[in-house]
């Protein structure tokens, strides 16, 4: 499989039609949701998307991609549109958000973001995580789609000098995805999105995943 391989793997009709006329559906209806650019913990905003992740299809079609154990650690709806679009920088995602700081050896940068205590992890943790990506709207390159550096998760924790040596070495695979499909990637992989320059939506659900054992008493957030 191309995921274990590059890094990452678009798969398309990875959420089929019933589930995602329900969570679209939902989304446009709902009234308290403030989509300017991302809305993180999502599944536990709308009902729809938190019974799809319990669903059996998708349990089914993302088994084969997460480690045995793997449990929810973020979710987040991200969307561009003539509201909110925004030019997002190769980089790496390589923060997760725990429920309290704790001391453990590569555990480090601890800062607070909207609201939630996030932290880098060692190398190993982001290593054994999986992103989920799905694709509510079709995501073409003019829709904003992500654009990604193959292979570039075996070259470990980069600095800004770095990722840019690799950009300009490397040449960018753009992630064209049909409405449906999925993003399955490395969190560290490198990665970025252009602004969109079409009217309309580029919704993306946005899932991680880690079965790394966090010290007695912390949480994921």
């Amino acid at each position: 499989m191309h995921f274990f391989e590059n890094g990452f793997e678009l798969v398309d009709n990875f959420i089929s039609q019933h589930w995602l006329k329900m969570i679209v559906s939902e989304i446009e209806k709902s009234t308290n949701l403030s989509i300017n650019s991302g809305v993180r913990h999502i599944n536990k905003k709308l009902t729809t998307i938190a019974d799809y992740l319990n669903s059996t299809e998708f349990q089914n079609k993302s088994q084969i991609f997460l480690p045995a154990g793997a449990s929810l650690v973020r979710a987040i709806l991200f969307n561009k549109s003539a509201a909110a679009n925004w030019y997002v920088s190769w980089h790496q995602d390589k923060t997760v958000s725990v429920s309290k700081q704790f001391d453990a050896a590569g555990w480090r940068t601890w800062s607070v973001k909207d609201g939630s205590l996030h932290v880098q992890p060692p190398l190993a943790v982001l290593e054994g995580m999986v992103t989920i990506r799905i694709h509510l709207d079709a995501t073409p390159k003019e829709n904003a789609c992500l654009k990604v550096i193959p292979d570039s998760h075996k070259l470990g924790l980069l600095s800004p000098e770095q990722i840019n040596g690799i950009v300009a070495a490397n040449e960018a695979l753009y992630c064209e995805a049909n409405q449906g499909a999925a993003l399955v990637m490395r969190p560290h992989l490198l990665h970025a999105s252009n602004k969109s320059i079409i009217p309309g939506n580029r919704r993306v659900l946005h899932f991680e995943f880690s079965n790394w054992p966090l010290p007695e008493g912390i949480f994921w957030e």
